[in-house]
Formats: C-alpha cells, structure tokens, sequence
C-alpha cells in the first residue's frame, strides 16, 4: 500500500497540491477495505509540508463518519496526519482534547493516539493527563488500550509524574490501561504500581 501511495504521488507531485491527494483519499477511505483506506492515508501524509490547521476537520470528520471503522486505521490517522499536524500546529491539541468527550468511539481513541507524536516534541503532556482522567470511565478496550499506551509514551519524558499520576488515581483506572501504562518501569516498580493501582 505504501508503494502504491508512493508511485500515485511520484506520478502526479509536480502538478498536485494537497488539495488533490485530498479529494482522492475522501473517495478511497470510504471503502470498506482497510488496504484502500491506507493508500489514501499514505498518499497524504506525503503533502505534510502542506498540512493547515483546516484539515483538522477533514481527518475528524473521517473519524466520526466511521470511515476508519478499526484501530489500525485509526491509528494510522492520527500517526501519519493528526499527530504531524499537532506537532507544527500545537496550538490545535486542546481541539484534539476535547475529544475525548464525543460520542463516537473511533475520535476519542484519536483524542489519546493523535497526542503521541507532538509529546515526542514536548508539546501535549498536559493535554494527555486530561484525556487519560476524561476515558477512564470508558469500557471499551480499544480505549483502555489507547490510554496506557499515552500515559507509557508520557512517562518516557517525565516518569516521576506518570508514577505520580496513576498512584493518585488508583482504582479509577482499568486494569489494562495501567499495565500498558507501566511498561517502560522496572519489573520491582511495575509490581508496586499494580499493587498500589488495585481496587
């Protein structure tokens, strides 16, 4: 898939803008494989230099109508488009924030995953404390998942605070969120955090 993004946008980069890329990507994440979805995710994640915050919408839009309709395009979303967007655009994350609230399940899994890469460029770790408090309560496992994979990826900059966190929270927090969350803590650590964390 990714060689076929590349060879569509080698063959038409001197004539397309994102503009372009987009319309093509509208058509193909609305069919229902998830191979054709990812070429269109690839081929515009090629136009990142071109990113503006208006496309903030287009890609929760894809979200919210169901186009992603599993994790892993999900994911991809946010990885590829989402995430470098936040990153040059810090100032969008509490839009992302924000949606940890919504009704659909795909946007508040992108409300936890779409933050992993502006936290890799120091932006987002309040943000990301908010969201994890915000989804505790949810019962989907693809969310408990999201979240402990953030809250890792947040204690990689600041792990004193992560221990902090979810000692503080304790039984508030599902049990898989918290061993995705403890991954990168010492085995002795990581065994006191469970405990502490038991309800």
């Amino acid at each position: 898939m990714r060689a076929l993004a590349r060879a569509i946008y080698d063959e038409h980069r001197r004539a397309w803008s994102i503009g372009d890329a987009l319309r093509l990507a509208n058509a193909l994440i609305e069919d229902p494989y998830l191979e054709t979805k990812a070429v269109g995710i690839e081929l515009v994640a090629r136009y990142r230099r071109q990113f503006t915050p208006h496309h903030l919408a287009v890609w929760k839009r894809w979200l919210a109508g169901n186009h992603s309709a599993n994790w892993a395009t999900t994911d991809a979303i946010c990885g590829m488009l989402i995430g470098p967007l936040l990153s040059a655009h810090p100032q969008l994350i509490p839009k992302v924030q924000a949606w940890s609230r919504h009704r659909n399940l795909w946007v508040r899994r992108a409300a936890a995953v779409s933050l992993l890469k502006p936290m890799s460029k120091g932006h987002g770790l309040d943000a990301a404390y908010a969201v994890a408090q915000e989804l505790h309560g949810d019962g989907a496992d693809l969310i408990q998942k999201a979240v402990g994979w953030m809250l890792r990826e947040a204690g990689k900059y600041d792990p004193t605070r992560l221990e902090r966190y979810l000692r503080g929270h304790g039984v508030s927090i599902p049990r898989t969120t918290v061993r995705y969350a403890i991954e990168r803590f010492p085995q002795a650590k990581r065994r006191a955090l469970l405990a502490a964390t038991r309800g």
